[in-house]
């Protein structure tokens, strides 16, 4: 395809979809918050924020100033630009916006920002503020695009995975600052302590592999989500795409060929 897109976002979702998207052919770049939260890192491009370079799945995202962003691309590269307000959006003047901030509302994007602009998940609805949204809700609809409409509302519940739901999210006991005790990928059982949040540790509730854990030294509210347990066991998952990602990429891709099919029939 060779045509511009901006993933708004750099979290192991939105990493998903950009992912698809420059394997299909599209130049791809991505936005982030200037101190991202996200908890799968081991699979986020918002990781180049903190670290400059990081590489998922053999393709590379370097945290990249605006004025560098298209030489960037031309090197093979998705860029991650911390840009919480999307100016480069104006600046690059892309054919396709994605928004995959997954902020469960819709917090600034607008149906005229590109040629095409696609959201996911809800908060958006077909259009009106986007020309498709995508479906990110685990289950039947998992990535499938609505043209008329919205996604499904937002349940608080985390998916299913293994039988699990709320048990197997970690969340700050209280407010300071997030220390880690294990590192993503190991194996954790029932009442160890895998990290700290000032001198109050945080418990596993179920055994499993440490999926995910937010970035070290960050400053935490009580409550917040801050790490990822999965009962599955299977330790390779923590480094590579997962299912519903990649769904939800596929998603975007069908909705982005759609409308340049479209576009080439007149």
């Amino acid at each position: 395809m060779n045509r511009l897109v901006i993933v708004k976002g750099a979290g192991d979702i939105a990493t998903g979809i950009a992912h698809r998207l420059y394997c299909s052919g599209f130049r791809v770049v991505t936005t982030e918050l200037f101190q991202p939260t996200v908890i799968r890192r081991t699979v986020a491009f918002a990781e180049a924020v903190y670290t400059g370079r990081v590489v998922v799945e053999e393709v590379t995202a370097v945290k990249t100033l605006p004025d560098s962003v298209l030489q960037v691309v031309e090197e093979g590269k998705i860029p991650v630009v911390v840009d919480p307000a999307g100016a480069v959006i104006k600046q690059l003047r892309p054919w396709a916006v994605v928004d995959a901030i997954l902020a469960k509302r819709n917090v600034g994007t607008q149906i005229n920002d590109a040629p095409v602009v696609i959201g996911v998940g809800p908060g958006f609805v077909a259009g009106v503020d986007v020309h498709a949204v995508v479906e990110s809700m685990r289950g039947h609809y998992l990535g499938r695009v609505i043209y008329n409409g919205q996604a499904l509302q937002n349940t608080g519940v985390p998916g299913d995975i293994g039988g699990y739901t709320k048990e197997r999210i970690l969340r700050a006991p209280c407010a300071g600052v997030f220390q880690v005790e294990r590192p993503i990928g190991s194996a954790v059982s029932v009442g160890e302590t895998v990290a700290w949040v000032s001198d109050q540790p945080v418990v596993a509730a179920i055994s499993g592999v440490l999926r995910g854990l937010l970035q070290e030294g960050l400053m935490v509210e009580a409550g917040m989500k801050i790490g990822d347990i999965d009962p599955r066991c299977q330790p390779e998952h923590c480094f590579t795409i997962s299912d519903k990602a990649r769904s939800i990429g596929g998603g975007v891709l069908e909705a982005l060929l759609y409308h340049a099919a479209r576009e080439h029939q007149g």
